[in-house]
């Protein structure tokens, strides 16, 4: 398959196409993150992160590589992101979790 890849050049696009699924899929975590855990679980981002980075740097395929380090870098953008969804539900623009609120608030 890596012989495929490289004979018509589509590391290139290959990379292109996970890096649209990944964004795709941390857009959904990052909401379903801060609703379930708030604002705490910025530190799983960041120790994911941490992996996949040590992870891109390990790997020598170099699309592989890449994805992992764009996964990494989504990570990081993921702990900015939790702090923005918090607003946005302060805001009103997304529902807040009112078991997690509950759990907050008692003695």
């Amino acid at each position: 398959m890596t012989e495929f890849i490289h004979e018509y050049h589509l590391g290139g696009l290959l990379i292109g196409l996970a890096t649209f699924v990944i964004i795709g899929l941390f857009h959904p975590l990052v909401i379903k993150g801060e609703y379930y855990f708030g604002p705490r679980i910025k530190w799983a981002f960041a120790a994911a992160g941490v992996m996949f980075l040590i992870a891109a740097l390990s790997v020598s395929n170099i699309i592989i590589s890449s994805i992992l380090g764009v996964t990494a870098f989504s990570c990081f953008w993921s702990i900015r992101e939790i702090d923005e969804q918090v607003e946005r539900v302060r805001k009103g623009w997304f529902p807040a979790n009112s078991k997690r609120a509950a759990r907050r608030s008692e003695p």
